[in-house]
């Protein structure tokens, strides 16, 4: 790998020249620029950009915190992010916290090191940790004061429980996302408030997290404790799908006998037969909007809001009933 000092050598001039070229800082003659240039490209020479950053006092390095990347919405969100950081100029550091408050101080403490320009962030609690450094929150806001881009979780669960009330329900199960999760808790309320209006009684389902690896003994849970549920408002496709996986092992047709909807509308819910009924979140313009945003503070550039709510949308498939049509 070539150095600086070569480079300078190859071109002709001190090294200080190569670093004002490298940094775009002072004068350089033309004719000077030119031939560092033509050597860097000869050598193929690439800058060591935490000594540029420690030098520059900033960096192109942003860093993205999230809670799981085995979650097939966060792959989507991430590379959102990624292509948007990547137009703008910058690169990305990718941190899979798995819901490890460790893991996610060691993360922070890396990008740090790294001289890291902003953060985005799809853990709770971060802006608590993070001093001085540009962060918007992705997908989990925790204040209004805060930079972030999210969804209308509220609007998403009352269109779940619009779309299960129109569709005879009889014993209505409830899936709640993990109570450290805002938008659990907006889902729920915009659920709670179609039931009430429509008159329909409802059960509670607690789940502890949205982790994959966490499904199989919150399904075996799930029906211990309602066995005879028909109708179930899920916290996340993942948790959807494998109660759907259960229930056919179990002999329980979808949707005569259990009908199902979900939440995210992840590539493979439409893949699955029956197709999963679900609410879609645009995951990638989250994490490409978000991008956005980051930067425009990080280049102290106008920011119209601080916070940009996206909406979600219902997509039907064949894990719900037919529409019921009352006279």
């Amino acid at each position: 790998m070539a150095t600086i000092k070569e480079v300078a050598k190859l071109a002709g001039v001190s090294v200080a020249t190569v670093s004002r070229v490298l940094n775009d800082s002072g004068y350089v003659g033309a004719e000077s620029r030119k031939k560092v240039e033509q050597a860097i490209e000869e050598l193929e020479f690439y800058p060591n950009e935490v000594a540029r950053s420690l030098f520059q006092k900033k960096s192109k390095l942003i860093g993205l915190l999230l809670p799981d990347i085995a979650n097939p919405f966060f792959p989507l969100l991430a590379k959102g992010a990624e292509d948007a950081v990547n137009q703008l100029g910058y690169s990305l550091i990718l941190g899979n916290v798995q819901d490890d408050v460790e893991k996610e101080e060691e993360y922070l403490k890396i990008f740090e090191q790294n001289n890291i320009a902003g953060v985005l962030s799809a853990v709770q609690g971060s802006s608590k940790r993070l001093k001085n450094i540009p962060l918007v929150n992705l997908d989990r806001v925790e204040s209004f004061e805060q930079y972030a881009v999210h969804t209308n979780d509220y609007q998403g669960g009352m269109l779940a429980a619009q779309a299960m009330a129109d569709r005879d329900p009889k014993q209505v199960v409830i899936m709640v996302g993990p109570k450290e999760v805002p938008g659990s808790f907006e889902r729920l309320a915009g659920s709670i408030q179609i039931f009430k209006e429509r008159d329909i009684a409802y059960h509670l389902f607690q789940t502890t997290s949205f982790r994959l690896e966490d499904t199989d003994e919150t399904v075996e849970l799930f029906f211990k404790e309602h066995p005879n549920a028909d109708s179930v408002v899920a916290s996340n496709d993942v948790y959807a799908l494998a109660i759907m996986r259960e229930a056919v092992k179990r002999g329980i047709n979808i949707p005569d006998e259990l009908q199902i909807i979900g939440y995210d509308d992840m590539p493979f819910s439409r893949l699955t037969y029956p197709g999963l009924s679900t609410i879609a979140q645009p995951a990638y313009e989250i994490g490409y909007k978000g991008a956005q945003l980051l930067c425009n503070c990080i280049e102290n550039k106008p920011v119209k809001t601080k916070r940009i709510q996206l909406p979600v949308e219902l997509v039907l498939r064949e894990s719900l009933r037919e529409k019921v049509e009352h006279e």
